[in-house]
């Protein structure tokens, strides 16, 4: 939450933001803190702002983001989406988890073409080519943590998160096994990401 208030303080050109990021690990604050974390700079403003919004309606569940959004208002929220969105993609995290040649084989047979016998598209029809993200619905998975990639995925198969378009993760997912969840997260976490034409220093 500190890291938030710092972006937001910062977004919406307040200066304390200064006094308050002492004490953090340098530039640490904008970027995913590894492990079940996010990564969100570079990510599509109005993405940014729909999760925001569905944190703060509920419509997304997350016992740590949903009081942090219900407590913003819908400006601070529009500011926080924008602010993050120009920042630079920083260097991606190594996966968690080490795949072997089969399941490198794997995760990017189910990124780029899917398994269509069983009617699952490859993840590059709806996120684009290497999963560099696709307008305002379909992220960039390139730059995010394995296990941030696999929580979500989880998360869809169980119902638990339901705030997609025509609820196509939840069909996805649910035809994904734990060694395809575990291949497709790998692979994409280990995909290098571009910085966004525009993006600024924090």
């Amino acid at each position: 939450a500190t890291g938030c208030m710092v972006a937001l303080l910062r977004a919406t050109g307040q200066r304390p933001w200064r006094r308050a990021v002492c004490g953090l690990p340098q530039r640490q604050w904008w970027r995913s803190a590894g492990g079940g974390f996010p990564r969100l700079a570079g990510l599509p403003a109005a993405y940014l702002h729909k999760q925001l919004d569905d944190f703060a309606s509920g419509a997304r569940s997350n016992a740590t983001m949903q009081p942090v959004a219900a407590g913003l208002s819908e400006a601070e929220r529009a500011a926080l989406a924008t602010y993050y969105s120009r920042l630079p993609i920083p260097p991606a995290a190594a996966p968690a988890t080490t795949l072997d040649a089969q399941q490198k084989a794997l995760g990017e047979t189910l990124a780029t073409r899917g398994r269509w016998s069983k009617g699952l598209p490859g993840c590059a029809q709806c996120h684009g080519p290497d999963g560099v993200g696709v307008g305002d619905h379909f992220p960039p998975l390139i730059g995010q943590s394995s296990v941030y990639i696999s929580n979500q995925l989880h998360a869809w198969q169980k119902g638990t998160r339901h705030n997609d378009p025509l609820q196509l993760m939840q069909t996805v997912a649910g035809k994904l096994s734990e060694s395809d969840i575990a291949a497709v997260s790998a692979w994409y976490a280990a995909q290098p990401a571009a910085t966004p034409a525009g993006a600024q220093q924090p």
